[in-house]
């Protein structure tokens, strides 16, 4: 049972790791890799993108002309930039229909990768020991919380030892955190000593002068 032990542990992991990053950065990363890719929506989102930067592009020139000093420049320049802003919002409204899509695709895969594996791995194991505790241990009602909900009593069920890994990758990424957070704090306080240790020099120069 140590392959499966290790599968579970694995499957914890991953899942801690994904679900550790925002739905909305992974879904954005993710439709940026999808449209880089000769898909269906590649050829429309780079034209999205010509569209936006052009109607940007007539927006700064409109506000540099003057629409009293050269009506003319600036009227054409209006006229270009409402036909590329309806050009743009047609765009949008295909491109969005489609990120709509992607996303739920996108979530129903994450979702199924994660919790849907863990899930199925507890199902059909339920009644699989993964490993057995030496016996008199523990009291019998621990020994039946431990092999809960259908593994043989005395034993370390699927479902435990998923929630004992999940809870320690939980711990020990918390701590990870707590030690980047200090460690960069204090390199930030070294910093800031050494910026103000040239002040406090002057500083005691000018109470001699």
């Amino acid at each position: 049972m140590a392959s499966l032990l290790l599968v579970i542990f694995i499957v914890s992991l991953v899942t801690h790791l994904v679900n550790s990053i925002p739905a909305a950065a992974l879904n954005e990363l993710l439709w940026i890799l999808y449209n880089k890719l000769p898909t269906p929506t590649s050829k429309a989102a780079r034209e999205q993108v010509k569209l936006k930067h052009e109607v940007l592009r007539l927006k700064k020139e409109m506000n540099g002309v003057s629409a009293q000093d050269d009506f003319a420049r600036w009227a054409k320049l209006r006229r270009s930039h409402d036909k590329v802003f309806a050009d743009l919002q047609k765009s949008d409204s295909g491109i969005r229909s489609a990120r709509t899509s992607f996303d739920t695709t996108v979530a129903s895969i994450r979702w199924v990768l994660t919790n849907g594996l863990r899930f199925f791995l507890q199902f059909w194991y339920a009644k699989q020991p993964l490993f057995w505790i030496p016996q008199g241990w523990v009291p019998g009602y621990v020994e039946w919380i431990l092999a809960f909900p259908r593994a043989p009593t005395g034993s370390i069920s699927v479902q435990v030892w998923g929630v004992a890994c999940a809870s320690v990758i939980s711990l020990v990424s918390e701590a990870l955190v707590a030690l980047y957070s200090l460690a960069t704090g204090k390199v930030a306080t070294k910093a800031e000593r050494k910026k103000e240790e040239p002040v406090l020099a002057a500083g005691v120069e000018k109470k001699e002068l």
